[in-house]
């Protein structure tokens, strides 16, 4: 199990927000913590700590009046140390290229590959062609409907009608390098983990798969890791104490090994 940094870009600043509240309606969220450093700055601090593999996410959409200030703070990321961050936020065909060669070891895609709330097998294959299936992560962040879990597209806002499922898992595979999933229920209110969803892809584990929302202590992550069967990796954002909370980036990382 691997501890993967994050770093959410939202109205030109390093923040953590919850997940649930973000709204591409005037660029409203709810902060749990808006930094006063940059996303190089925290690219900086997870280099010299050794850690690879993690994300940087533009929160705003890109009609936003914010996105291109968004955008600067996350390429200076990715700038600083080359090959070490992956990127998401209105990735598609058109400017993949853009953050792939700023520097980002991969590009992680949601809503370009959805339509109408089903998969778009031709924008699928139509991404894998233009970055490459090693270079492409797929965001499945999901919400739960009735006993299910749905993929989310759009910042979590939009519902599809595609279920996260190890079905879903085994079509998507082939077209990516990893997973990424938000917990988008629970993504930022730091009340726990969503075991069900972290054990789905416990379950699974055919390729490497980032759980993320809810973290609030060690003893998630010690959760997390027993119902992942260690298949699982997490990121941890607002629990934090580089991001106002109370867990060292240091115990986190320990917990996960």
């Amino acid at each position: 199990m691997i501890f993967r940094p994050c770093i959410d870009v939202h109205n030109g600043k390093v923040k953590q927000i919850v997940g649930a509240s973000l709204s591409d309606s005037h660029d409203a969220a709810q902060d749990n913590y808006v930094s006063e450093q940059d996303g190089a700055y925290y690219s900086d601090m997870y280099y010299d700590m050794g850690l690879k593999g993690g994300h940087v996410i533009i929160l705003n959409a890109k009609d936003s009046p914010f996105y291109e200030e968004s955008k600067d703070q996350a390429i200076a990321a990715l700038k600083a140390h080359p090959g070490t961050l992956q990127i998401g936020g209105g990735i598609d065909p058109d400017n993949a290229e853009v953050f792939l060669n700023a520097g980002a070891s991969h590009v992680i895609v949601t809503s370009y590959v959805f339509k109408n709330g089903l998969i778009a097998w031709d924008r699928l294959e139509a991404m894998k062609h233009t970055v490459g299936k090693k270079r492409l992560v797929l965001d499945l962040s999901c919400k739960k409907k009735g006993d299910d879990y749905y993929i989310v597209t759009d910042r979590w806002q939009k519902m599809t009608d595609t279920r996260l499922s190890i079905e879903t898992l085994d079509d998507l595979a082939d077209f990516c390098d990893e997973f990424l999933i938000h917990a988008a229920d629970v993504e930022g209110k730091q009340g726990g983990i969503e075991e069900n969803v972290a054990r789905l892809l416990g379950s699974w584990g055919k390729i490497p798969v980032t759980y993320a929302g809810g973290v609030h202590s060690i003893e998630d992550i010690t959760r997390l890791k027993e119902i992942g069967n260690s298949k699982v990796d997490v990121t941890v954002g607002s629990a934090l104490e580089i991001f106002g909370g109370s867990l060292s980036l240091e115990d986190v990382i320990n917990a996960c090994g």
